[in-house]
């Protein structure tokens, strides 16, 4: 055997020699960090289907319950948005408060829509947002069957000039206050609607019309 054969032989040796107390030093816990990176990505992906299984059959329960609101079966479509209330997923029991506090309206009964409305105001672990939406909502149908106190008591926060929901709550206080006399107090609303340019085209439409209307019936003092 030549030198070199030989060296060759010894570093060959040296070097699985090396490799295996590596692996005895590092190769069960490197073994275990593979295993756990296995596992964790199964956890991911089996979460994932689960997470999307849970809100595709809210998503399907929520869409049935709008049919059987669209054709007019309102009974049957609040029975499935409460169920969707008490067992759907994300943002599908929200949803499903709001959407059958409308039904109710539709069907009639304006006394459990405000109610459901209010209750959805006044729960503090919903985002702001939503929270004054459903204000909004309780005093529109109030604007027609309350007072203007009624409609007053939720909105009148939401006029000032800095709330994105203002067109809309001047416009149903501004409502209120002309269906009680406030003459005065209603066409400052519409003249506050008709002069915000970022007011939609719709609102400022309507609001220039009550505003004419006030001022024409003599009324606006």
């Amino acid at each position: 055997m030549s030198d070199d054969s030989f060296i060759r032989e010894v570093n060959e040796e040296i070097r699985r020699e090396q490799a295996q107390a590596l692996w005895d030093r590092f190769g069960p816990a490197v073994l275990g960090i593979a295993i756990l990176i296995v596992l964790g990505t199964a956890a991911v992906v089996g979460y994932r289907y689960w997470d999307e299984s849970r809100a595709n059959r809210s998503g399907d329960a929520f869409s049935a319950a709008l049919k059987f609101a669209n054709d007019g079966k309102n009974d049957e479509a609040i029975a499935a948005l409460d169920q969707l209330e008490k067992d759907g997923y994300g943002a599908y029991p929200l949803l499903a408060r709001m959407r059958a506090a409308t039904v109710k309206a539709d069907k009639g009964d304006v006394d459990g829509a405000v109610k459901d409305f209010d209750a959805v105001a006044a729960d503090t672990a919903i985002p702001g947002g939503i929270r004054d939406i459903a204000r909004l909502r309780a005093a529109l149908l109030l604007v027609d069957h309350g007072s203007y106190a009624d409609v007053s008591s939720r909105i009148e926060a939401l006029t000032a000039d800095t709330n994105p929901l203002r067109h809309s709550a001047r416009e149903a206080l501004g409502l209120a206050a002309w269906k009680d006399g406030k003459s005065a107090d209603a066409l400052k609303l519409f003249d506050q609607i008709s002069s915000d340019d970022a007011a939609p085209r719709n609102v400022r439409q309507r609001a220039q019309l009550m505003s004419e209307l006030i001022r024409g019936s003599g009324n606006a003092s």
